[in-house]
C-alpha cells in the first residue's frame, strides 16, 4: 500500500569480542557517515532514527517500519543476528556496507533486500519500492559523479560521540592494493565531491560547535591540485582536522606545508609491512618499507602526528618481521598503532589467490575477525601468526613502549595537549587489549 512509510531506523552495529561479548564504549570517537547520509537522502516526511550499537542498545521494539543495517568488517556476524532477529519480529530489513556489497547473494540470506556499493542513486528508488510494495532484492547502480546532500548530522548531537565528525571528500582510491575491499568495489576508481559541497559541510559541522573534522578519503593528496584547492578553503576556517593518506606524501613538502597550515594535524598511513616481498604480494610495490623511517621524519618535520595500520601474514612475513615491526613502531614512535591479520576477504583478488592455492584454513567466513589467522601463511603455522598477532600487540601497547612512543618525543615540549591526549589513548587501548578487544573502534 503506498504512502504506508512513516519511519526507517537505521543501524551501525557493533561487532562480538572473542569471547562473543558485544563490544561497548562509553563513547565512540570514529563516528561513520554512513547512516546520517542515509538519514539525508530520505524523503522529509519519513522520520530517521540512527543507532550506533557501540555506545547504545538496538531498539527492537521499534515502531519504524523498514530496517537499515549496515554491515562492516568482523561485525557482520552481529549484522546477521540483527537482521534475524527483525525479521522475526515481521520487520523489512534492508542490508548494505562493503560486506554485502562483496558478497550479496549471501547477504539476501538474511534481509529483504540488499543495496550494493554507493546508495546515492539507489536509496530513493528502494523506498518508493517499499511503499508500492515492490521492494527488489538487489540494488546496484555505479555512480559516475559523487554529489550528496548535507548529511544530517544533528541526529548525531544527543549521542556519546567524541569531539569531531566526519566529513567526504572523496570515495574510492585510485591504488590497486589486492587484499584491499575498497580496490574489490571501485577497480582503481576515485571520485572527488566539489571542493564548494565539502565546505558546506565542514561548516555545518563547526556552527553545530565543532572545532575538528575527519576528513574521510582512502588517498585524498592523490590529486594535488584538487588537495591544493581544499586546502586553502579549509584554512578559512580555522579548523583542525585529521584524514588518511599514503606515505609517499612524504615527497611533496611544499604540499606537506599546505596541509598542515589548513589545520591538519593528524595523517594515517596504511603502512602494511616493513617487508617489501610482502607489499610485492600485497600488489603494493609502490611502497618501499626502506624509505618509510624517512619519510615519517619528513612529515612529522611538518608538525604533523602520525597514525599507523599495519597487517601481518603476508608472503614476505616470517616470526622474527612480526618482531622487527613491534621495534620498527618503537623506534619511530608511532603514536597511535593498529594491527590486522592479513584476512583473504571472499570477493577481493587476495580471497582468490588464496583459494586457488588452496590456502584457506578456515572456510567459516562469518568468523573472520582480523585478529585471528584464517589462512595458511607462507612462513608460519596459522597458530603461531595468531599468537605472533597478539604478542605484536602486547609489546606495543607495554607501559615502557608507550611511554617512548608518547610522552618521550619531542612532541610533549611542541604539542603537549596532544600528546598527552595520545598516551591515554595508548592506556586505553592497552586495557581493551588485556580483555582481547584489538583497537578497531574507539
Amino acid at each position: 500500500m503506498k504512502d504506508t512509510l512513516k519511519k526507517i531506523l537505521l543501524i551501525q552495529p557493533t561487532p562480538y569480542d572473542q569471547y562473543g561479548n558485544l563490544v561497548k564504549k562509553n563513547r565512540l570517537y570514529f563516528v561513520g557517515l554512513a547512516l546520517p547520509l542515509l538519514a539525508a537522502l530520505t524523503p522529509d516526511d519519513i522520520d530517521v532514527e540512527l543507532c550506533y550499537e557501540t555506545i547504545e542498545d538496538v531498539p527492537f521494539d521499534t515502531d519504524a517500519d523498514l530496517i537499515g543495517i549496515s554491515s562492516m568488517g568482523h561485525a557482520v556476524m552481529r549484522t546477521i543476528d540483527i537482521a534475524k532477529k527483525f525479521r522475526e519480529l515481521g520487520k523489512t530489513v534492508v542490508l548494505g556496507g562493503y560486506m554485502v556489497s562483496l558478497m550479496p547473494e549471501e547477504a539476501l540470506k538474511y534481509g529483504d533486500s540488499v543495496m550494493i556499493g554507493d546508495s546515492e542513486e539507489t536509496w530513493g528508488e528502494m523506498i518508493e519500492d517499499f511503499k508500492n510494495g515492490q521492494l527488489k532484492k538487489i540494488y546496484r547502480k555505479k555512480l559516475t559523479e559523487l554529489k550528496t546532500p548535507l548529511p544530517r548530522y544533528e541526529l548525531l548531537l544527543d549521542k556519546k560521540i567524541g569531539n569531531f565528525l566526519p566529513v567526504q571528500a572523496g570515495r574510492g582510491c585510485p591504488k590497486t592494493c589486492s587484499f584491499c575491499s575498497i580496490y574489490c568495489l571501485y577497480q582503481g576508481q576515485y571520485l572527488q565531491r566539489e571542493v564548494s559541497e565539502v565546505i558546506r559541510d565542514i561548516k555545518k559541522i563547526k556552527e553545530l560547535g565543532f572545532q575538528q573534522f575527519l576528513l574521510l578519503d582512502d588517498n585524498i593528496f592523490s590529486d594535488r591540485d584538487y588537495a591544493v584547492r581544499l586546502c586553502a578553503e579549509i584554512k578559512k576556517l580555522k579548523m583542525k582536522w585529521m584524514t588518511q593518506c599514503s606515505i609517499d606524501i612524504a615527497g611533496d613538502e611544499e604540499l606537506l606545508d599546505i596541509i598542515a597550515s589548513s589545520g591538519c594535524y593528524v595523517l594515517s598511513f596504511g603502512l602494511e609491512s616493513i617487508s617489501k616481498e610482502s607489499l610485492l604480494g600485497m600488489s603494493k610495490a609502490w611502497a618501499d618499507p626502506a624509505k618509510y623511517p624517512e619519510q615519517i621524519k619528513i612529515i612529522r618535520k611538518h608538525g604533523i602526528d602520525i597514525s599507523t595500520e599495519m597487517v601481518i601474514g603476508a608472503e614476505g612475513d616470517t616470526l622474527e618481521s612480526i618482531r622487527e615491526t613491534a621495534q620498527f613502531i618503537e623506534e619511530n614512535h608511532i603514536a597511535v598503532p593498529r594491527f590486522y591479520i592479513l584476512t583473504p576477504i571472499p570477493g577481493t583478488k587476495y580471497w582468490e589467490e588464496m583459494k586457488q592455492q588452496n590456502r584457506i584454513y578456515n572456510t567459516d567466513m562469518y568468523s573472520y575477525n582480523s585478529c585471528e589467522a584464517v589462512h595458511i601463511p607462507k612462513n608460519m603455522t596459522p597458530e603461531e601468526l595468531t599468537k605472533a598477532y597478539w604478542d605484536l600487540y602486547n609489546d606495543v601497547y607495554s607501559i615502557k613502549c608507550i611511554l617512548k612512543r608518547t610522552l618521550f618525543t619531542r612532541s610533549l615540549l611542541r604539542r603537549p595537549f596532544q600528546t598527552f591526549f595520545y598516551f591515554f589513548v595508548n592506556l586505553y587501548y592497552r586495557k581493551q587489549i588485556k580483555h582481547g578487544i584489538v583497537p578497531n573502534i574507539i
